[in-house]
């Protein structure tokens, strides 16, 4: 079995994964998380990922590739999920925080996400690398355009990142 193929099932098992201990929690949308997470005082993380490349990722896509469910499932998290557990999020809105963090209907209030152990019992996930492997190094449909450079994830992580929210600066 060749590297990419092993990546893409690693990648799928961990989409399965998540998708059955999280079928109970609902995708509430990056407006929901802004509400908290875009104070100066706690790290701005919705502007750093609304000026980030995920929030623009269905941007990449052309006409009907915008309603093609196989582009649908790494450029927008709505794509990726059962219709059933959305509740808020869209798929305009691209790769958003749930991609990463998971589902946050249970773990959004600010009493559970003061509570990190208590926000992971409750759908929060810590974003890996093998996370960011299922789409940027999976599968892809015929006719993809080629990355204009080869994914490298400690140098890709660092576009992304953004202070924890309970930094106080």
């Amino acid at each position: 079995m060749n590297f990419r193929k092993l990546m893409f099932l690693l990648g799928l098992a961990i989409i399965f994964s998540t998708a059955a201990t999280a079928q109970n929690y609902k995708y509430i949308g990056a407006a929901k998380c802004k509400m908290c997470h875009n104070k100066p005082d706690k790290g701005e993380q919705f502007k750093v990922w609304e000026a980030g490349p995920h929030a623009k990722a269905m941007d990449a896509l052309q006409g009907d590739e915008k309603n093609d469910a196989t582009c649908l499932k790494c450029h927008s998290t709505a794509g990726s999920v059962d219709s059933g557990l959305l509740a808020g999020l869209k798929a305009d809105e691209g790769v958003s925080c749930e991609s990463c963090h998971g589902p946050g209907s249970h773990y959004k209030s600010a009493a559970i996400m003061k509570n990190k152990k208590m926000a992971l019992s409750k759908g929060m996930t810590d974003p890996t690398e093998e996370t960011c492997k299922a789409c940027h190094l999976g599968e892809k449909p015929e006719g993809h355009v080629a990355p204009k450079k080869a994914w490298n994830f400690d140098e890709f992580v660092k576009v992304i990142a953004h202070d924890d929210p309970t930094t106080t600066n």
